[in-house]
């Protein structure tokens, strides 16, 4: 896995072969970043890491140059994994990364994040219920942004708060606001 660009661009993280996330494609998250150039001002949004798995999305907006990540992953062996790329690319000051289930870190938190990146494992039973938990439980600040990866065979068009979907290859990204979008 590499950072894709900004700061720490061409930096290689390995997770190990028996490692079980699946990192968001190159191809995926440079697609997603262009978008996020034209959306946002990285160095001023709170951005909330949800199913961190290896941690590739926030390492990709720390080298793009947000200063306020929280990553929220359950496994003990991914959790290690992003605790070690942190240390490693020098960013625990800027990172916080959270061990325990998303669904919980959803219903208890009483933060608000600017952008909610969410990247569930494909096969996941409740993966329906991703936006509306989040929408329900005011997690995302006034014009909050959240993008949920997911794969083909997942569907959120009728959600009210959903916007659009883009595809690259395998990879889909269903985008949802809370206010009106700026054109």
């Amino acid at each position: 896995m590499r950072i894709i660009g900004g700061q720490f661009k061409g930096k290689q993280l390995r997770p190990g072969k028996k490692f079980s996330a699946r990192p968001t494609t190159d191809f995926a998250r440079e697609s997603l970043f262009n978008i996020l150039r034209n959306r946002i001002d990285f160095e001023e949004v709170t951005f909330l890491d949800l199913f961190g798995g290896t941690g590739a999305i926030s390492y990709e907006m720390a080298s793009h140059g947000c200063r306020d990540i929280t990553i929220v992953e359950k496994d003990n062996r991914h959790f290690a994994f992003i605790r070690e790329c942190l240390d490693q690319l020098n960013i625990s000051r800027i990172v916080s990364p959270v061990r325990g289930d998303v669904f919980k870190f959803i219903s208890s938190s009483r933060r608000k994040f600017d952008v909610v990146f969410a990247d569930p494992p494909y096969e996941l039973d409740r993966i329906s219920e991703i936006p509306v938990k989040i929408f329900s439980s005011e997690l995302l600040s006034e014009d909050g942004l959240l993008i949920v990866e997911h794969g083909k065979n997942t569907d959120y068009s009728t959600h009210p708060n959903f916007k659009e979907l883009r595809r690259y290859g395998s990879v889909h990204f269903s985008f949802f606001w809370v206010g009106e979008e700026d054109e």
